[in-house]
């Protein structure tokens, strides 16, 4: 909470918080919420006022818009502005008890204890028939530009009310008003099949808004933990990674990932180095207790031990800078965590998944951060997701993937059970034996980190174990749960995906027909545009994708990118351009669409739209080197044409048009940021180090830097081709002119040295421009000998391409002066690093010999030329 507050609103900042209301509290239902007794709160005077539960007449007006309409957020926001007079206070109560047994009924459990229609609606509405009615309606009202709602969310009812009161002005006053607005859109978003700019901007807004305010540590925390899963969610996972650190700054969390010394199999003789998270929070353990936690599995393999067994001496391997209190740690008998400090550490694992490509590297980071929260239970809902995390990681290795999708089922039975109804949860088949009810954690634990939690709505954890079935060939299975949860369209791309096609039309069209007369259905279903865009995709239809458009009211996103998808692949760039911009329009959040939408402005030579929509992409997605890559090209092309068209000011009309030098220094900057990016790709190098020969003046450190990688990257399968001799003559050039040699020296000159000696000689083959460079660079650094030696190479090189031609004989003259004027200015210089002499006694003997040996291979063809002339009178310059 704040530094200072008044009274009233302390009881708000400890819900926040996450501690004990007194019952006592005056603030109007805070301490039910507190305490997870949501019917009593909505039984409340003031609750039952406000919801109209207190109604019995059927005429009256707000109860006739309610049954007319079927629109519940109209009818609140008709009740909260006749009910003016009930405290702020007591409509957020409300509001929170709405959203959190909204999340109690679809993520956390234990089942309602209650109906919710019969606490949140008129006496006068209750019968069967309005209330199936009016949850179809309430769910298709959840829809945000154009992305719906799962269509069978249970108690919807509750969210429509949570949202309504949460982001109505008339709790505006309230101290918290702000993070529970946050928090209710931010559930609402996650509802939703994907992310939607509306709501992206308004949790945005408001966590901007809560970022400045003075706040205790523990709250601090909480919110940058909120923020970071916020920004994992939206895919800004630099951005959470640096909110997680300082999350756990605020708590006091020590970790780091590191090598212990340890045994991973059975039968391992000798220890090894084995990835561990150590970590402690302030304090070094935790006073929160857990009753309760999900059951776990065991891994019961023949080979794989069940835990790593680390070495008694703890012996941290190669990480001298590990704090000694992480260092003093059992990697197998950690303390135990506070609740916030294991949710930070589930996190930081999904940032390491979404920032890194999914390889089995990024999963063994991953698997070591689920295990440290699974040593200790800390907390019912934080347990459960520490499951789920490592129930996915474990599906990627043979030893382990039964466990994994065995865990996967335990924690789904689990939450389907303690999600249904009291009624129905009899009926639920659990693979494991259910957890009674005193050993299962109450409602509040459950809810006490649901904000910090990444836990899936139950439909999207039975969604994720179907697709883990299909990923295992269980294909019955997966169709199996999918069917059960009326969803369709998965249900037709797991046919389309076994060349099933016909089937998954008939799934789709079963959906969006009438199956007597053949009609479109009227009203069409809730997902029916994103029914008609797998029908696009099956079919490669463009009129099934502006269907899902018009059916969408023009809101559907998804509908007009795979429409620019399908005209990109036909080269229709312009019919592209003009899908990608109306979906932009409906959904500029979607970093894809801005990259293709930029590609279309490419090829069709818009710069100035094709540098929006890169510099678009990269403010999204800062990892997309592609993207960073394009960006450069575009500012390059937009500066080339605007040149072009203006009149060059130049000696003659004739001048080429250049690129603007700030245009050159900004495409620099971006490929800089795409290299960082994406290390092997050795295209892009190319062109950072073309950029950064081309700027005035040069940036020879990246010319450096890029010549080095190239060769790393290239060496070996293209050999000297990979170097660009021109590029690099120009850098040897700029150090020798502008330094004086220094063994000692850093930066530029080092680089080079060791570029040139280490990277480029090992190259060379026959490129004679490459042992001219070399030899350059030896003379400068005062090596005579191997300056010869490199000259003497440079000239075999020309020499080996023959005379059969004009031009391969007047390059093989030029070769051979050069190595005459070598021979007469080294050949007497002192010898380096061999003791007393000169590098070529016989100098003159040698030079004689090359150019009789030149004059030999050209007597034949060209004895006349002018060439011929110039060999002679080198050969006369050489005598005694």
């Amino acid at each position: 909470m704040p530094a200072t507050i008044s009274p009233n609103a302390e009881n708000e900042w400890r819900l926040i918080a996450g501690l004990d209301i007194p019952a006592d509290d005056g603030t109007h239902g805070l301490s039910l919420v507190s305490a997870g007794d949501f019917a009593q709160q909505f039984q409340s005077d003031h609750a039952r006022a406000l919801l109209g539960t207190d109604i019995t007449d059927a005429a009256h007006p707000d109860v006739a818009y309610l049954q007319r309409t079927h629109d519940y957020p109209g009818y609140i926001s008709r009740r909260l502005t006749s009910h003016d007079e009930i405290p702020p206070c007591a409509l957020l109560s409300t509001g929170i008890a709405a959203l959190w047994s909204f999340l109690q009924s679809n993520v956390t459990g234990p089942p309602l204890p209650f109906t919710p229609e019969t606490l949140l609606l008129p006496p006068p509405l209750m019968t069967p028939e309005f209330t199936t009615a009016l949850s179809k309606t309430a769910i298709s009202l959840l829809s945000v530009d154009g992305e719906s709602a799962y269509h069978l969310t249970p108690n919807a009812l509750l969210l429509s009310l949570a949202c309504s009161i949460l982001t109505s002005p008339a709790v505006a006053s309230c101290e918290t008003a702000t993070w529970w607005r946050m928090r209710a859109n931010f559930t609402h978003q996650k509802v939703l099949s994907e992310a939607t700019e509306t709501l992206h901007d308004s949790i945005y807004a408001d966590l901007q808004q809560l970022q400045t305010a003075e706040l205790a540590p523990g709250t601090k925390a909480r919110l940058l933990v909120e923020a970071a899963l916020v920004d994992t969610f939206f895919g800004h996972d630099t951005k959470a990674l640096a909110g997680l650190e300082a999350a756990a700054a605020a708590t006091g969390l020590e970790y780091a990932l590191t090598g212990v010394l340890g045994k991973r199999t059975k039968f391992q003789q000798s220890d090894t180095s084995q990835l561990v998270v150590l970590a402690q929070s302030m304090g070094g353990h935790a006073t929160d207790t857990a009753a309760a936690a999900p059951s776990k599995l065991d891994l019961n393999d023949d080979t794989l031990l069940e835990t790593i067994a680390f070495t008694k001496s703890t012996t941290v391997v190669e990480d001298s800078a590990l704090p000694a209190s992480l260092a003093a740690l059992d990697p197998g008998e950690q303390p135990k965590l506070r609740p916030l400090d294991a949710a930070i550490l589930l996190l930081v694992a999904e940032t390491i998944k979404n920032t890194n490509p999914a390889e089995g590297l990024t999963r063994e980071e991953m698997m070591p951060y689920a295990e440290r929260v699974l040593q200790h239970p800390t907390n019912w809902e934080v347990y459960t997701l520490g499951l789920l995390v490592r129930s996915k990681l474990e599906g990627y290795r043979s030893r382990t993937i039964e466990r994994g999708l065995l865990q996967l089922q335990a924690v789904v039975d689990q939450v389907i059970a303690d999600t249904t109804d009291s009624s129905a949860a009899t009926t639920t088949t659990t693979f494991l034996p259910r957890a009674s009810a005193a050993d299962a954690a109450p409602v509040s634990e459950r809810l006490a980190y649901i904000h910090q939690l990444s836990v899936p709505t139950r439909w999207a954890l039975e969604a994720e174990l179907a697709a883990r079935w299909i990923s295992l060939g269980g294909l019955r299975t997966a169709l199996e749960i999918y069917t059960r949860l009326e969803m369709w369209a998965e249900v037709a791309l797991c046919y389309a995906a076994t060349d099933k096609e016909q089937h998954a039309r008939r799934i789709l069209r079963e959906q969006l027909f009438n199956p007597v007369t053949d009609e479109e259905l009227s009203p069409p279903p809730t997902n029916a545009p994103r029914l008609w865009c797998i029908l696009g995709d099956l079919d490669s239809h463009a009129p099934h994708y502006e269907k899902a458009w018009t059916v969408s009211g023009n809101r559907y996103a998804r509908a007009q990118r795979s429409l620019g998808r399908l005209h990109f692949a036909a080269s229709n760039h312009t019919a592209a351009a003009i899908a990608y911009e109306a979906a932009l329009t409906v959904n500029a959040l979607n970093a894809p669409s801005w990259f293709a939408l930029g590609c279309c402005s490419l090829e069709l030579e818009r710069w100035p739209r094709a540098i929006e929509a890169f510099t678009r992409c990269v403010a999204l997605d800062e990892t997309d080197a592609e993207a960073w890559s394009n960006l450069a090209s575009a500012l390059l092309h937009k500066e080339t044409t605007l040149s072009a068209q203006s009149a060059w000011p130049g000696p003659s009309a004739a001048s080429p048009p250049q690129t603007d030098d700030h245009s050159k220094r900004a495409a620099l900057t971006a490929l800089r940021r795409a290299t960082a990016v994406k290390h092997d790709a050795w295209r892009i190098w190319e062109n950072l180090l073309v950029i950064a020969a081309a700027v005035e003046p040069p940036s020879y450190t990246d010319v450096a830097v890029a010549l080095a990688r190239i060769i790393e990257l290239r060496g070996v399968a293209a050999g000297e081709s990979c170097i660009d001799a021109d590029i690099l003559a120009r850098l040897v050039r700029h150090v020798i002119v502008t330094t004086s040699y220094d063994p000692a020296a850093p930066g530029l000159q080092h680089m080079l040295i060791d570029l040139v000696t280490r990277r480029v000689v090992p190259l060379i083959t026959g490129d004679a421009r490459l042992w001219r460079i070399v030899a350059t660079l030896a003379r400068w650094r005062g090596r005579p000998r191997e300056a010869l030696d490199a000259e003497e190479k440079a000239w075999r090189a020309v020499g080996v391409k023959g005379v059969d031609t004009e031009r391969e004989w007047e390059a093989l003259v030029e070769a051979t002066e050069e190595l005459v004027g070598a021979y007469e200015s080294l050949g007497e210089m002192e010898r380096e690093g061999l003791g007393e002499g000169v590098v070529a006694k016989d100098w003159r003997f040698k030079a004689r010999s090359c150019v009789r040996g030149v004059m030999g291979r050209g007597k034949e063809c060209w004895e006349e030329s002018e060439g011929w002339r110039k060999m002679t009178e080198a050969l006369e310059g050489l005598k005694l």
